[in-house]
């Protein structure tokens, strides 16, 4: 599992751990990870850390080897790492939706592939891919982001046919609003529209609808009542939904 030192990655590594699942957890901040490692032992989990970044090529054949060694296998992929951006596109740069799509996009691919050949040997094995709300409808002031989340919509859905003949099922889940570190840590995130005032759901929330999912071999989840009333209006009448988050531009 990627991005697990905060937020839904957190969450879902304990929610997973509690589940009996055996985790390889890889994120940058070895702290973190060192603190995720001793609740998650606490309970009774069984973990391995890696600390490294999912956009380096070696970090991601590192990840794969650690749950080979480990537990002779490969059963779940969990692609959660993510970094947001905030701004109006013509006052970014290339830099900034490079960086966002190396690591939303590139990285999970990426890690993905390498970890194929492990997955087809796995028992019930699945890609797990955190996308988002918007990976279905684009918002003003977050292009890069948007633009990456659609991308992996589209990854998912093309490899979940592509994989089925070897067994392997792909979840893509698209939380909304959700309560953690994201838009702290995101890049120019003096930038972010003013949004309507929402109050979000946990990570462990998002966490135990993801596991859930898991179990019941669904393809994709939206653990955010807001969001799927927005996904549903955009189906509906897409020009208003234009208007509306015209305000916000």
């Amino acid at each position: 599992m990627t991005g697990a030192s905060s937020g839904i990655g957190r969450a879902l590594a304990i929610e997973l751990a509690r589940n009996g699942v055996r985790l390889v957890v890889v994120a940058r901040r070895a702290d973190r990870l060192a603190a995720l490692a001793d609740e998650i032992q606490s309970i009774g989990g069984v973990v391995r850390t890696l600390a490294a970044d999912v956009t380096d090529p070696a970090a991601r054949q590192q990840a794969v080897d650690a749950a080979v060694s480990a537990y002779g296998g490969l059963d779940l992929l969990v692609n959660n790492a993510g970094i947001g951006a905030f701004g109006r596109f013509e006052q970014s740069d290339p830099e900034r939706l490079r960086r966002v799509m190396e690591v939303n996009f590139f990285a999970p691919v990426e890690l993905t592939r390498v970890a194929l050949p492990e997955l087809k040997r796995g028992t019930k094995p699945m890609v797990v891919n955190i996308s988002s709300v918007l990976g279905h409808r684009a918002v003003p002031r977050s292009a890069e982001y948007c633009a990456s989340k659609f991308a992996v919509q589209g990854f998912s859905e093309s490899v979940r046919v592509e994989l089925r003949r070897h067994g392997i099922d792909v979840l893509v889940v698209c939380p909304g609003l959700t309560r953690t570190e994201f838009t702290a840590s995101a890049m120019s995130r003096g930038n972010k529209p003013d949004w309507p005032a929402h109050a979000g759901v946990s990570a462990e929330y998002v966490a135990r609808r993801t596991v859930r999912a898991i179990c019941a071999g669904k393809r994709e989840i939206m653990p955010f009542a807001w969001g799927r009333v927005l996904r549903l209006m955009n189906h509906l009448a897409p020009s208003l939904v234009d208007r509306i988050l015209a305000r916000y531009a």
